[in-house]
């Protein structure tokens, strides 16, 4: 228990210190005393001392967009690892069961087709057809019988309709312009971010993160398959469907605020696997907090590496992500020969 609690208090200073030193880069001189002032005064009420352009630099634009990359990756990876034990595929990932894809058909339905007149925003759309893509893969998976491979191909499945749908909508409806907007979002964008996306993620991060632990024990039991897992105990039935909706849930949520953003949840997992080894109940915390601090420094590369312009964050990721995904798959085959 001490080494555990150890691993995580080392993880929460080494995301504090990435979070702070993250806000410095950029523009604007901004250094991390700055960065405290700040912070500081918005919750004592007092002056910072900055003029008010840095001030809102800090507070405004990269505070909650650095928060909202640290949720992000956190929320991703500890998908990413529920899933593939879940599922017993190492190459699964918190898109797998259609979510991602569905979000991207929302956000496009509300863009291009001006869908909600107005009322609904791009994030209330994304977030809504990525409830209908889990909505549809639950009821296609249940009517095949409910086994791990046939909510893998339920996803597949699903995960193909709503891209179909999205490229449709793309290609008949949306001019040049829409389109690269469409197109960066669907990347993965973290420029958009504010407080709101910030609580709204980060809620349900917590609600994830609580449940996920909670089921620490049954997903070790998972990791022996389903008939082991009933064996010992576990209502294998109810166990999945809680943990398939709340990581369905909170990537519907993630993906609404930032977009599709690969890779994180399916290398992360393992490199955390790699650090303290199978149980869930050290795996999910250092998973966790090792996809936050991975994201911050994504995005951070991402938004000044060709400033002004800036990179999507999924495309970075994906540069990352790639070889290492080469790497998962080398090692998938040796271990099963």
């Amino acid at each position: 228990m001490t080494a555990a609690l150890l691993r995580t208090a080392a993880g929460l200073v080494a995301l504090a210190v990435s979070i702070a030193l993250a806000i410095t880069i950029g523009p604007a001189d901004i250094g991390v005393t700055d960065v405290w002032s700040v912070v500081a005064s918005h919750l004592g009420g007092q002056e910072s001392g900055l003029t008010p352009i840095r001030d809102g630099i800090v507070w405004n634009l990269r505070l909650p967009r650095t928060l909202l990359a640290a949720v992000c990756g956190a929320g991703l990876a500890l998908c990413g690892a529920v899933m593939q034990s879940l599922l017993r595929n190492p190459l699964a990932d918190p898109f797998v069961l259609g979510v991602s894809s569905g979000a991207s058909t929302g956000a496009v339905v509300v863009v291009v087709l001006g869908a909600g007149g107005g009322i609904l925003s791009v994030s209330g759309g994304a977030f809504a057809g990525a409830v209908c893509s889990f909505a549809a893969m639950l009821l296609l998976s249940h009517t095949l019988g409910g086994t791990t491979d046939r909510v893998v191909l339920s996803g597949v499945a699903a995960m193909q309709l709503f891209s179909a749908l999205t490229s449709f909508v793309v290609v008949t409806s949306a001019d040049a312009e829409t389109t690269r907007g469409v197109l960066f979002w669907l990347l993965g964008s973290l420029s958009g971010a504010g407080w709101a996306d910030v609580w709204l993620c980060l809620g349900a991060l917590v609600l994830a993160v609580a449940v996920c632990l909670g089921h620490a024990r049954t997903l070790d039991a998972f990791a022996f398959g389903q008939d082991a897992a009933a064996t010992l105990g576990v209502d294998v039935a109810r166990a999945r469907l809680v943990l398939l909706c709340v990581t369905a849930l909170l990537t519907a949520a993630l993906v609404s605020a930032a977009g599709a953003i690969g890779f994180v949840g399916l290398v992360l997992p393992h490199a955390a696997r790699a650090l303290v080894g199978p149980s869930h109940g050290r795996l999910l915390p250092v998973a966790a907090l090792g996809g936050a601090v991975f994201l911050v420094w994504i995005d951070t590369v991402a938004r000044t590496v060709i400033d002004p312009q800036e990179v999507p964050v999924g495309v970075m990721t994906s540069l990352v992500g790639v070889p290492a995904f080469v790497l998962v798959l080398y090692r998938t085959r040796r271990s099963r020969r």
